[in-house]
């Protein structure tokens, strides 16, 4: 990672412009903490454009929710609150289907195929964003999801009745599937959620469990890899189009640098906060047998339900995946 910060250092500073009067900041809002390694990705990437631009262009992150609430990232940069963002687009599922394409059960269960899956998806989830008055700058997967829970799982039969953390739809009605109790939990408050008893259990990375130390309220991940859901950033499209064309490529050229780092990370992340949650004392491993070939069962329904809603062009993007 020295190499590829001083490849961010060097990559801006042959573009550094002169200071200029009309100086902005973006304030760029962050759902996770600022020591997530997607929170550290982006803030690197503010540093290569404040750096890239001469100062013409200051993006200052903050993280942990502090500037808008996850949920509320992507309307504050549609509607000109915030000028740039980052969120959980699958979050945002009930506006469009075709937001959760990369929460799709057991479609996409790795990172070479989450690639893939990206590849398929860019062009038509890009169209829907400028639709929305949002331009698409990069994207960064989380590691394969697991599930957490308090006490052991080894069957379907043993999640239900449990307060299950959701944050998108997927999410949800994987809790109703299985028979536990959907609570709608945003990342900076999981650990508040977990001590207090708002919940019991989730599917997230290693990485969100490790963050938020749930090794004291939780006992137990199981690596189930049901999918590796993905960040965006983008920005407003109406300062898009103000931004001088010098600038863009800066902007752009830092975006590529940032989807890489944020990749390389993710991969390099999955283990280190593994081992993290077994230091901390949770069991961790592979669910069993039977457990995997419920859910898988359950990923076939939500995989119908998804394609349905997502239309043609939910199909077009399984279809180019599938062919890849």
């Amino acid at each position: 990672m020295k190499k590829l910060t001083t490849l961010l250092a060097a990559t801006a500073l042959t573009s550094v412009a002169a200071l200029s009067a009309t100086a902005e900041t973006w304030d760029m809002p962050l759902a996770y903490s600022g020591s997530n390694f997607h929170s550290v990705t982006a803030a690197e990437f503010g540093n290569c454009v404040t750096t890239g631009t001469g100062g013409e262009i200051e993006i200052v992150t903050h993280p942990s929710g502090s500037l808008f609430k996850g949920a509320d990232i992507k309307r504050a940069v549609q509607t000109g609150q915030a000028p740039i963002g980052e969120r959980l687009l699958s979050g945002h599922q009930n506006e469009n289907a075709l937001f959760g394409f990369d929460s799709v059960p057991f479609l996409a269960t790795s990172f070479d195929d989450a690639d893939k899956l990206w590849k398929a998806a860019k062009e038509p989830l890009s169209a829907l964003l400028a639709e929305q008055n949002l331009t698409l700058l990069y994207s960064v997967p989380w590691p394969p999801q697991g599930l957490y829970f308090k006490n052991e799982v080894n069957a379907v039969a043993d999640m239900k009745g449990i307060k299950f953390r959701s944050y998108n739809n997927a999410t949800s009605r994987l809790a109703e599937l299985t028979g536990m109790l959907p609570v709608t939990i945003e990342a900076a408050e999981i650990s508040q959620a977990f001590a207090t008893g708002v919940a019991d259990s989730m599917i997230s990375s290693g990485s969100t469990g490790y963050d938020r130390k749930v090794w004291e309220s939780l006992n137990y991940f199981y690596e189930v890899d049901a999918w590796l859901p993905r960040n965006y950033v983008f920005v407003n499209s109406d300062v898009w189009s103000g931004v001088s064309d010098q600038n863009k490529n800066v902007i752009q050229a830092c975006a590529g640098l940032a989807e890489y780092a944020g990749n390389w990370r993710s991969k390099e992340y999955t283990g280190f906060t593994l081992q993290g949650l077994r230091d901390g004392g949770m069991t961790v491993g592979p669910a069993s047998d039977q457990l995997v070939g419920e859910l898988k069962e359950i990923g076939v329904t939500m995989t119908s339900e998804w394609l349905e809603a997502a239309g043609d062009q939910g199909k077009a993007i399984v279809d180019a995946f599938k062919a890849d």
